[in-house]
């Protein structure tokens, strides 16, 4: 009798996630600042230049966001 091979599932992307995480080449996730919606008249330009920036995903969630992202 000869045994079937059972395949490996393929794992799915959180659509949410891919849209607000971007994992660079060496495992690193960048995430967006927030505060850049709305009320941006009272926001002083260096505020707005430094919320502009990509900020690295602190490591305490980045092992759930690798979760969300497995072929990241």
């Amino acid at each position: 009798m000869a045994k079937k091979k059972v395949k490996k599932l393929k794992l799915k992307t959180h659509r949410g996630a891919a849209k607000r995480f971007k994992i660079t080449s060496t495992g690193k996730i960048l995430r967006m600042h927030s505060g850049k919606r709305h009320l941006l008249g009272t926001k002083r330009s260096n505020r707005m230049r430094r919320l502009k920036k990509l900020k690295l995903v602190h490591h305490a969630d980045a092992k759930n966001v690798h979760k969300m992202l497995p072929y990241g």
